[in-house]
């Protein structure tokens, strides 16, 4: 009988995740794994190449998963099964779906193939691979290297979860202008695995090669484990010289990048419209105020801004934008703390005051840029509430005199209609993920909008020599960002002239440079870094994407139009693209598709291989029974192939039940929320606190050890989402949330992220961050203090301790009492199989049951754990 196992390859930006489940040394070996990903003139063309062997005497089956920036067009697909090649084939979108409901008619469990995260979609396909058989799976996608702040960058997360024999990634870079700079980072390299990377810089290339031999990958205390596990990332720019930026020619396509660079920044007169309705209750409305005390922080001393915020009812801060000084500055963030969420959502109001605030303005800068951010979590539902009204009628108010950008917070705002009317008003849309970092997500957009340095922005080539011109009209440009045009040269030209018309803050700018075609062809003849006709694949790719972006502001008429150009273009250029599919057929001739999601998608339901739903406030069961909460960093267990669907959160599961050959796990349906383990007994305990006394906590409390730790339990979850852990000596508070971790001492206030390992120590404490795991204080002779983060499918953080032997006998709290008081009642009966025993703790006497729990504690196997449960009213 066929036993199945799940293989998971992921990659973003070229990321890695492979999973092995079951057997300790598994059946399906991944036996070589090679990421070729060549980035010419910022143009990335990765080759994911896997093979496996089924080492079994029986069939199993792998599921091959492949995460990719949602910017990526995926371009070809294939398995080889023995030899026999299965390719997949890129059609038009309604015509494989067709296929699709076909196939499903005809009882074949054909599905669709479309997962999406807050960065990444993925690409799934699963095959049985019979006994000794052998399996290899490629993957190709492209996407065009977008600068941010200075740099490209080029993530790639590694997590293998098994070790491989043949490991390796490479990165080839080619670009022409010149290497400015290049580093490779990681949070995984050991002194050994450093030993397995090489990098080979010149003037216009690079090589960075990843080759850890078995040796290199184990663990030291677990060698069937592998150290693979984290971030390897490259980041570079390049050498800018010319000041009407750099052209590049191949086989009559050419590509022309802009970056000035050392310019005057243009004062902002920015107006913030922040969104304070009933459903921004709670977390939204706390990470909104954080994000707001950074950005105001970040307002250049000539920019003018102001607030208004709004739910039902808008209210001007003030009644006309104010220059940024300390005391405006100090005045808007004693607003930005009392900001409290109640009532409906006013968003047409709020616009429209913003633009009124705008035209009456005074004593703005003659050559000053004004943009409204709007930041909502909602649809309309006070004041107009008609979506097409309220764009309309922004857009006239508007007249082009302004850029509109558009947040959308979470999941239950229209994100089709936010990005319409951002797109229409000369601005961007951008969704905060509410289950991540919203509050850095918040500054980080603003980071990329608060240098603009050029406006009225044209670029011009040889009117009747040129042809697909791609956008060569820009509104603003941000210092550390690129433009990029395109398009195919039609006639025989020796010199291509280029003229950029641009304003900047002190002067009118008209930059001028011919190139040579000849030359700039020559530049890339022969170069082993070239994959094919990079420059008119380059083209097809912007092309596309700016032909789908306008369609979404366009009108019903104009926007078939243009979906049916790049609907062309994408059949052509054999891009997976919102308006193509790619049909994978597998042995039987059962099919897959695999669709190019949009943002979006994020907000309905999308049919996978059944019924999918959005997720309640309640948690949802265990996926498996190793308790494991996020995919990523799951412990390998199977999984079912249902989609549940939650918000902006998407998961795959497999159909057929894993465990039918294996005896039944015990079942854990939830994880506590607290853990600990008695002090000398080989006890856990299982605590679970009533929220409805009070939702903020003191956990401990241990006046000989100067440590005390209280926590806050989450709005419409019942799990913990703060911990406070204070110090007296040294006198530092650290308060970490689900979105970030902030650090205190001396009036002195330093934010750590989930988003990256970092450390800070203070005195001998140290706080140290392990990416979007944990973060660990210590301090010698001190109990440590251990938080992990847990991401799905709510946010919440689990609290526990190492050490425990050092806190005192005086320790108090909640947990506190646990470690110094807590004695079981004797019991007759054999204890290992007791169900139920008396507890006494702090002089009270509470009757525990034997459950099993998800356990949240990093150094733990990720199992399931027996624990005696006991609910506390504080």
């Amino acid at each position: 009988m066929e036993q199945r196992t799940l293989l998971a390859l992921v990659v973003f930006s070229s990321l890695i995740v492979l999973a092995e489940t079951i057997d300790q040394k598994p059946a399906i070996e991944i036996y070589s794994l090679h990421v070729d990903c060549k980035v010419t003139s910022r143009f990335a063309h990765t080759v994911i190449t896997s093979r496996i062997v089924n080492r079994a005497n029986e069939s199993r089956e792998a599921t091959f998963e492949v995460e990719l920036p949602k910017t990526a067009f995926i371009t070809n697909f294939s398995m080889s099964i023995d030899g026999e090649v299965y390719p997949g084939i890129i059609k038009e979108k309604a015509a494989a779906q067709n296929e699709y409901n076909t196939a499903v008619s005809q009882g074949q469990s054909a599905g669709l193939v479309k997962i999406t995260d807050r960065k990444l979609e993925q690409f799934h396909v699963s095959v049985s691979v019979a006994a000794a058989s052998k399996v290899t799976f490629e993957l190709t996608y492209e996407e065009l290297l977008k600068r941010q702040l200075g740099k490209y960058e080029l993530l790639i997360k590694v997590r293998p979860k098994q070790l491989v024999k043949h490991f390796q990634i490479d990165v080839h870079i080619f670009e022409p202008q010149g290497i400015r700079f290049l580093e490779t980072d990681s949070t995984f390299l050991t002194n050994e695995l450093t030993e397995a990377l090489t990098e080979v810089l010149n003037e216009t290339k690079a090589h960075i090669s990843f080759k850890p031999t078995l040796d290199q990958q184990k663990k030291n205390s677990e060698p069937d484990e592998t150290l693979l596990n984290g971030d390897f990332v490259v980041r570079y720019d390049v050498k800018r010289e010319a000041t009407a930026g750099d052209i590049q020619i191949v086989n009559g396509y050419f590509v022309h990048y802009f970056a000035p660079q050392e310019m005057p920044v243009f004062p902002k007169n920015v107006i913030f419209v922040i969104d304070r309705s009933g459903s921004m209750t709670g977390r939204k409305i706390e990470q909104t105020r954080e994000a707001l005390l950074k950005i105001l922080q970040d307002l250049r001393p000539e920019d003018h801004f102001s607030f208004i915020t709004f739910n039902n009812k808008v209210v001007e801060w003030k009644s006309s934008l104010l220059p940024t000084t300390e005391e405006n500055v100090a005045s808007a963030a004693a607003l930005v703390q009392t900001l409290s969420a109640r009532g409906g959502t006013d968003i047409n109001g709020a616009l429209l005051a913003a633009v009124g605030m705008l035209e009456k303005a005074e004593g703005l800068l003659e050559r000053s840029i004004s943009m409204i951010i709007l930041l909502t979590d909602g649809q309309p539902t006070s004041g107009e509430r008609n979506v097409e009204v309220i764009q309309e009628n922004v857009q006239k108010a508007i007249n082009g005199k302004y850029a509109l950008f558009c947040l959308g917070f979470g999941f239950d705002v229209s994100y089709k209609f936010l990005e319409k009317m951002a797109l229409s008003n000369g601005g961007i849309a951008r969704r905060i993920y509410e289950n991540a970092d919203a509050a850095l997500q918040l500054q980080g957009f603003y980071q990329e909008v608060a240098t603009p340095i050029l406006m009225q922005i044209e670029m011009k080539y040889p009117e009747n020599s040129i042809e697909g011109l791609t956008k060569n009209i820009f509104k603003l440009f941000f210092e550390g960002s690129e433009i990029i045009v395109s398009g195919k040269i039609r006639d025989e030209l020796d010199l291509f002239p280029v003229e950029i018309k641009a304003q900047s803050h002190t002067s009118n700018l008209t930059l001028k440079e011919e190139a040579n075609v000849q030359e700039k062809e020559q530049v890339f003849q022969n170069q082993r870094y070239i994959f094919g006709n990079f420059i008119e694949r380059l083209w097809a790719y912007l092309t596309i994407q700016q032909l789908l972006e306008k369609a979404i502001s366009a009108q019903e008429e104009d926007q078939k139009a243009l979906e049916a150009q790049a609907l062309d273009l994408s059949l052509r250029y054999s891009f997976v693209t919102p308006l193509t599919s790619m049909v994978v057929t597998k042995p039987q001739q059962k099919e897959e598709l695999a669709n190019k999601p949009t943002e979006a998608d994020n907000e309905k339901p999308s049919l996978l291989v059944g019924a999918s739903f959005k997720r309640p406030h309640a948690r949802m069961p265990s996926e498996d029974y190793s308790g494991s909460s996020r995919l990523m960093s799951a412990s390998p267990a199977a999984r079912r192939h249902s989609e549940i669907q939650t918000r902006g959160h998407r998961r795959m599961f497999s159909t057929v039940p894993v465990f039918r050959h294996l005896a039944a796990p015990p079942v854990a349906d939830e994880y506590p929320q607290l853990l600990l383990q008695l002090p000398r007994q080989n006890e856990r305990i299982c605590l679970n606190i009533d929220k409805t006394a009070q939702t903020s906590v003191q956990l401990v409390s241990d006046p000989v050890q100067g440590l005390t730790v209280t926590g806050k339990l989450g709005d419409g979850i019942n799990h913990f989402v703060q911990f406070d852990i204070n110090y007296e000596n040294p006198p530092v508070q650290i308060r970490v949330y689900t979105h970030a971790i902030l650090v205190s001492h001396n009036n002195k206030n330093d934010w750590l992220s989930w988003t990256k390992s970092a450390s800070s120590t203070i005195q001998g404490l140290r706080v140290a961050v392990d990416k979007d795991r944990s973060v660990t204080v210590s301090l010698p002779d001190t109990v440590t203090v251990k938080i992990s983060l847990v991401r799905f499918p709510d946010d919440f953080l689990g609290l526990y301790f190492l050490n425990t032997d050092r806190f005192s006998d005086q320790v108090t709290g909640v947990l506190g009492q646990f470690y110094s008081t807590a004695q079981f009642g004797s019991n007759s009966n054999n204890v290992q199989r007791a169900v139920e025993r008396l507890l006494r703790v702090s002089g009270s006497e509470h009757k525990v049951s034997r459950l099993y729990k998800k356990d949240y504690r990093l150094e733990s196997a990720n199992e399931p754990v027996s624990c005696w449960s006991i609910d506390l009213t504080p």
